[in-house]
């Protein structure tokens, strides 16, 4: 069983192009559910049927999940037998037709014009490190792009000559613009720190750790969240902060929906709209602060 959802993640990979940690989400759920399955003595995959799925989900209630984690779980296990329909393994999905728990979107956690300037103004370019902290900060608030694209960005995927930046997931590719200042730390980074880090001449990754590989994602955060502490910003810090503030500057200042789920690479123009709420609120917010009939 184990095979086949590796197979089912290797397809998301492949004709969905999603990000690691979106596939990550995708295994652990399939798997869970597995051995829900094998506790109940359910080995047959096929042989499961609506009132199975409804229990699990029950299950997870009972365990005191969160709304949100029930309904992607649903989300998650829907796709798998979307998955298993489309190579003949089950004639029927289970899953149709099942509402998902509703969940309260939470708007993203972003950080102001003025934070952001705090915090990339962190980094001090007098060492080697401080060169890579730089471009790494300029580039993901310049371009949106995911964490997990970052830190699998080559060398070969910078072109300094037309100021882009190239990202590949599977069969998918999308290029971004980069601004001015994300180019002057990215050429300082590459010409005066990049070959002092790497070991070996041939490593193909754009950033590297002082041992000279790739760096990690554990390791990227330690180095934002340490920024964070020096700049004093009272906000929580996630993975994808930086890239929801990209998105948010840009609508503030004028930019389209269209063009702003096209650099973030989003499928689907429904996860792009979250950030016109957020600069709904934001009129609204100044509206009650500025106006004397509020």
């Amino acid at each position: 069983m184990e095979g086949l959802v590796q197979k089912f993640v290797d397809f998301l990979e492949n004709e969905k192009g999603l990000s690691d940690n979106t596939l990550q989400s995708y295994r652990r759920d399939i798997l869970q559910y597995i051995s829900y399955l094998n506790k109940m003595n359910i080995t047959n995959i096929a042989g499961v049927n609506k009132t199975t799925v409804i229990t699990y989900l029950l299950y997870l209630q009972k365990e005191g999940r969160a709304t949100s984690t029930i309904s992607r779980n649903l989300a998650s296990i829907r796709s798998f037998y979307q998955y298993l329909n489309k190579i003949n393994l089950v004639e029927q999905d289970p899953t149709q037709n099942l509402e998902s728990p509703k969940v309260e979107k939470k708007l993203p956690q972003i950080l102001s014009t003025k934070e952001v300037e705090l915090l990339l103004e962190q980094p001090k370019c007098v060492d080697l490190k401080g060169y890579r902290d730089k471009a790494m900060l300029e580039l993901l608030y310049a371009t949106g792009i995911r964490v997990s694209e970052l830190i699998n960005l080559n060398i070969d995927d910078i072109n300094m000559e037309m100021g882009f930046v190239k990202c590949s997931k599977g069969n998918k590719e999308r290029v971004i613009p980069l601004g001015s200042i994300a180019m002057n730390a990215l050429n300082l980074y590459i010409n005066k720190a990049r070959d002092m880090m790497i070991q070996d001449p041939d490593e193909p990754a754009l950033f590297v750790n002082c041992n000279g590989r790739r760096l990690t994602r554990q390791g990227f955060w330690k180095i934002v969240k340490q920024y964070k502490n020096q700049a004093k910003i009272n906000k929580d810090i996630t993975p994808h902060t930086l890239r929801h503030s990209f998105a948010a500057h840009l609508l503030e200042n004028g930019a389209d929906l269209r063009s702003i789920q096209e650099m973030l690479g989003h499928s689907d123009i429904s996860s792009t709209q979250i950030y016109a709420q957020l600069a709904r609120n934001k009129i609204k917010e100044v509206y009650k602060k500025t106006h004397p009939r509020a």
